[in-house]
């Protein structure tokens, strides 16, 4: 059974050199509530997550095995990614490998894609709240800067469904680390604007703002379309956000 819905980037997908595509929780082989789940780690049955990520990467053209996954702990630590398999203690990877898609897996936190068109060099981010807090976006561009020699001018960027400021509750310990611009007050609660915290890094840095494409999605509100742990807690799945620079030869 194959995804029923991809989210894409209209920008990314101007540029043949690079494949990027975001699974939902539709499609998939598995039962209520994690349908097209494909993490290990919520409780489904292996075989599904299996077959879930073997749907999911044969429908977008790319090869499961030559995947680069950062074991994602919430930090703001970036690694360049050489090689297939797994990065430990890190939320985000940085190549100029073709054929080496870079995965991240969300259930509200923001996917983020940096793609550099002069050096052909991609960044794949993993921005939640925590991460963010810590700039993990800016140490993604400063990765790509130190290893490509990025220019943030080149950089086109795409964020992902992610839990938006509509839904996004935070505690006052959370909403203290970010500057007033994106928390909104409303009835007494505090609200977190994930999007526009990495926008305003990204802008911070030089990055262009029409070269900025932002997803609408909210994870949260849109509960027939994504997973959502904030939503859903033990109940719910992971999607994935893979990105992946393409050779010449496998097309």
């Amino acid at each position: 059974m194959a995804p029923t819905h991809l989210i894409v980037s209209e920008k990314l997908s101007q540029f043949s050199e690079v494949r990027y595509a975001m699974s939902t929780r539709e499609g998939g082989v598995g039962e209520p509530p994690f349908g097209m789940n494909l993490s290990y780690h919520v409780g489904d049955e292996e075989a599904n997550v299996i077959q879930n990520r073997k749907i999911f990467f044969e429908s977008i053209g790319l090869d499961l095995t030559r995947a680069a996954f950062p074991l994602q702990c919430h930090s703001s630590k970036v690694k360049v990614a050489a090689e297939p398999g797994l990065y430990e203690e890190c939320d985000a990877l940085v190549t100029s490998m073709p054929d080496l898609p870079l995965v991240v897996t969300v259930a509200d936190c923001l996917p983020i894609v940096l793609y550099d068109y002069r050096r052909t060099a991609l960044g794949l981010v993993h921005a939640g709240w925590k991460g963010t807090a810590e700039r993990i976006t800016e140490n993604a561009i400063r990765l790509m800067i130190q290893e490509f020699q990025t220019s943030t001018s080149h950089l086109i960027v795409y964020l992902g469904p992610s839990a938006g400021v509509c839904c996004y509750e935070v505690g006052p310990e959370v909403a203290r680390q970010f500057p007033e611009r994106v928390v909104e007050r409303r009835a007494g609660k505090l609200y977190l604007d994930l999007k526009q915290a990495n926008l305003q890094q990204l802008l911070s840095w030089g990055v262009r703002r029409e070269q900025i494409e932002i997803s609408s999605y909210c994870t949260i509100c849109h509960p027939e379309l994504f997973h959502s742990y904030r939503r859903d807690r033990e109940q719910s799945g992971r999607m994935m956000a893979v990105a992946s620079l393409i050779s010449q030869t496998s097309e």
